[in-house]
């Protein structure tokens, strides 16, 4: 039997099994028949969703870097740090590979990444044609994904918070805050981007690059 078009193909990014894609009716999923990981879903208006969480993300980054992550008060000694300054701390000898490392991980590339879904996608919201390189910068986001690591730091904190709070009273900053929303975004906003949807919209409307 002879095999659709590969246009027509969709494959699992986890598994690699390769589905024909469907017209979905708005909001059913289409999951991999091997893995059950999602493959494609139809929620309308998702496209202003996912664009506007992305900001929403940036924003929340900006406040999580910018103020107080925690304070730490153990015998009436405080100590409140904040994200720059705990990368700043590593700025000496064998340390610097490790604060770029911490910077590279949970600052740059999340917010590369969230600028290039905001760059890539943003014009098909007004239906107006994608802007120059827009399958590259979809692309570059897509291949982030994996090395965006915002929400393993908040779960190495978390794991830190626990076997310090024996030790000193510790007191959350709004940075604190604002990293954990940013994880609770992302993760919605990675569960509503359709990117078969995106890959087939840039595919149709973008000269070859």
């Amino acid at each position: 039997m002879a095999l659709p078009p590969h246009q027509d193909l969709i494959a699992c990014p986890h598994c690699d099994t390769l589905h024909v894609a469907a017209e979905l009716p708005d909001g059913a999923r289409a999951a991999c028949q091997r893995c059950h990981a999602v493959l494609q879903t139809a929620q309308p208006g998702a496209l202003i969703s996912v664009v506007s969480l992305a900001v929403a993300a940036i924003v929340l980054m900006v406040v999580a870097v910018s103020f107080p992550f925690m304070d730490l008060d153990v015998s009436g000694n405080h100590n409140a740090t904040s994200v720059f300054n705990a990368i700043a701390a590593f700025n000496t000898g064998l340390a610097v590979p490790l604060a770029v490392a911490v910077a590279l991980f949970i600052v740059v590339l999340p917010v590369t990444r969230l600028l290039a879904i905001i760059y890539a996608i943003s014009p098909l919201l007004r239906g107006a044609p994608p802007r120059p390189l827009a399958r590259k910068a979809f692309g570059l986001a897509e291949s982030l994904r994996p090395w965006a690591m915002a929400e393993i730091f908040m779960v190495g904190v978390t794991v830190a918070l626990i076997k310090v709070a024996d030790l000193a009273t510790v007191t959350l900053g709004p940075a604190f805050w604002a990293f954990a929303a940013l994880v609770v975004i992302t993760v919605f906003k990675d569960q509503l981007m359709n990117r078969y949807a995106i890959w087939e919209a840039l595919d149709k409307a973008t000269p070859a690059d």
